[in-house]
C-alpha cells in the first residue's frame, strides 16, 4: 500500500487486520453498497480523461522548476522551496487511487464538491473530469503550489475550478458560509487527528442526503485512524466503507447505518 508524505509507509499488524476483515462481492448484503463496489472500487475502464492526466503527470516528474511551497501540515511546517518533481513523486495522488476518485464522482454524480488539499491539481484534475458541470472548489494552503495547480488547470481549458489559498483554519469559515450543501468533500489537506475532526463537524451540517466525504490516508498515522474510528460512529454517517487508505462516508437517510471493509486489491 502507498501512502504519501510519509517514510513508515503503514503498521503492518494493521494492514493484516484489514486483510482479514475486508469482504469481496460474495460478503456484501447491501444493493448500494454492492453497487459501490462494482461500479467504483472492482471497475477498471480507461476512460478517456485518464491519459491526459497521466500525460500531465509524466511531464511534471521531469521538470527541472522549483516553487515556493508554504506547508501548515502534520509533516513539516514552513516555508521553503521545493521541486516540482518532487512533489509529484511524493505528494500526487498515485493513479490507481485517482481513478478510484473519478470512478466515484462518476457512481454519486454531485452538484457541489470540495478538495482540501490541491497539491498540483492531479487529484483535483480526476474529480473534476468525472463531473466538469459540477460547481469545485479546491483548498490549498500553499499559494505557490496553488498557483502551479492553477497552471496545470489552464492547460486542460478548466474554467471551472475554483481555487481558494490559503490556511484552511482562516478559509475553511468563508467556504462554508457561501455554501448552502455539498454532496461531496475529499478530505486531504491536514493529517492530523484534531484538524481531521474539526473539518468533518464543519462540513457535516451541508451534507445533502447523497452526499460523500472521502478521507484520505486514514491509517497515516495513529492519530488519523482514530479519526476515522470516532467518525464512523457519527449517527448521520449512514453508510461508511473502509478501504484500507480512503475512508468513504454517505449520508442517504434511506440506508440503514452500516460499516463495511471492503477489499481494493481485486
Amino acid at each position: 500500500m502507498y501512502f504519501r508524505g510519509v517514510k513508515n509507509i503503514f503498521i503492518p499488524l494493521q494492514y493484516l487486520a484489514y486483510r482479514l476483515k475486508a469482504k469481496g462481492a460474495h460478503g456484501i448484503h447491501s444493493p448500494f453498497v454492492y453497487e459501490l463496489f462494482h461500479k467504483v472500487v472492482c471497475e477498471s475502464p480507461d476512460y478517456y480523461d485518464f491519459l491526459p492526466i497521466e500525460h500531465l503527470r509524466k511531464r511534471l516528474l521531469t521538470s527541472k522548476e522549483v516553487i515556493e511551497v508554504v506547508d501548515f501540515g502534520a509533516v513539516k511546517k514552513g516555508k521553503y522551496n521545493k521541486k516540482v518533481k518532487d512533489i509529484v513523486r511524493k505528494s500526487a495522488i498515485p493513479a490507481k487511487e485517482g481513478r478510484l476518485l473519478f470512478r466515484l464522482v462518476n457512481f454519486v454524480q454531485p452538484k457541489t464538491m470540495v478538495e482540501m488539499g490541491t497539491s498540483l491539481g492531479i487529484s483535483t484534475l480526476y474529480q473534476h473530469k468525472a463531473r466538469p458541470e459540477a460547481r469545485m472548489i479546491t483548498m490549498e494552503g500553499s499559494p505557490g503550489t496553488s498557483t502551479y495547480a492553477g497552471m496545470n488547470f489552464k492547460i486542460f481549458n478548466e474554467e471551472n475550478i475554483k481555487r481558494v489559498v490559503g490556511d484552511f483554519a482562516q478559509t475553511l469559515p468563508e467556504v462554508i458560509k457561501n455554501l448552502t450543501s455539498v454532496d461531496y468533500v475529499f478530505f486531504d489537506g491536514n493529517h492530523r487527528k484534531e484538524a481531521t475532526l474539526d473539518y468533518f463537524q464543519k462540513f457535516l451540517p451541508l451534507a445533502s442526503g447523497h452526499c460523500v466525504f472521502v478521507f484520505d490516508d486514514i491509517r497515516w498515522s495513529t492519530g488519523m485512524h482514530e479519526a476515522w474510528k470516532e467518525i464512523i460512529k457519527e449517527p448521520r454517517a449512514t453508510v461508511t466503507v473502509d478501504l484500507f487508505s480512503f475512508g468513504l462516508v454517505f449520508f442517504n437517510p434511506t440506508q440503514v447505518k452500516q460499516h463495511f471493509v471492503l477489499k481494493n486489491w481485486e
